[in-house]
């Protein structure tokens, strides 16, 4: 039996979760005995939306996977750059017609890992439906890795925790993000699928979820649209841990990991 550790990342939040990452994932990676690397890179340029800049800076820094989200589409320059870069991944149900890909096969040591991402429906406006798609990218996928993890990238808890279930023994784990919250129900569920409905995020600890408070409350006091800033203070680096077993394909652990940077 062999037993990868594999690290997911919550969302990265502008240029200083970014440079938080940079700055300790290797050392995390050290400390938790990693394999394996994905992160959540949709927000992560320094307009909070990822850039080719920010996507080739976070896997020098050492993540294996990128994957995306909502936001992935909101720049032409990355949509065109996940033709060239295998590791940067967009929802699997987005339109055919749009560039790069929904799932990938990485190889790590002697095994293979499956990144598959999705993005909900609920509160996420009109998309391809998450469960019929992830029936189809296991079926893509069947015969060519040893683990499957799965970033949903889903607003409403209820639909992560159902997509949880849909797949519990068909995958080693189900991991949400988008709502920059880390939960506190990491848990193995009764087939074998490692879960955690939010992962968190890697951004400011003194934000409105990576974002400057008084940008935040100004918008609920009065409705207008502002710009966005990321917020200042140190950083959290949250994520996951899933301790995948490549002969069976399914979770053997999940612990949830929260690491404050100054940056």
């Amino acid at each position: 039996m062999s037993v990868l550790r594999i690290l997911m990342v919550g969302d990265v939040v502008g240029n200083r979760g970014r440079h938080a990452l940079e700055k300790s994932l290797y050392r995390i990676v050290d400390e938790e005995k990693i394999d394996f690397v994905v992160a959540n890179g949709e927000n992560a340029g320094s307009d909070l939306v990822m850039s080719p800049e920010s996507a080739i800076a976070l896997l020098r820094a050492g993540v294996d996977v990128l994957t995306g989200g909502n936001h992935t589409s909101r720049k032409t320059d990355v949509v065109r750059y996940m033709n060239k870069e295998p590791k940067l991944l967009r929802p699997y149900n987005f339109p055919e017609s749009f560039p790069g890909r929904g799932w990938a096969v990485f190889p790590c040591g002697d095994a293979r890992v499956a990144v598959l991402s999705l993005q909900g429906r609920v509160f996420m406006g009109e998309i391809a439906n998450p469960f019929h798609a992830a029936d189809r990218a296991l079926n893509e996928i069947e015969g060519q890795a040893d683990v499957i993890v799965v970033d949903f990238h889903a607003e409403a808890t209820s639909e992560k925790i159902a997509m949880s279930h849909y797949l519990d023994g068909r995958v080693a784990a189900v991991f949400g993000t988008h709502t920059h919250v880390q939960t506190a129900d990491a848990r193995l569920l009764p087939k074998g699928t490692a879960a955690i409905t939010d992962v968190g995020m890697t951004g400011p600890v003194d934000s409105i979820i990576g974002v400057k408070k008084e940008i935040s409350i100004a918008r609920f006091l009065d409705g207008r649209r502002r710009k966005l800033e990321v917020a200042g203070g140190s950083v959290q680096i949250c994520g996951a841990v899933l301790e995948a077993d490549t002969e069976t394909g399914l979770a053997r652990g999940i612990k949830s990991i929260a690491v404050q940077v100054d940056v």
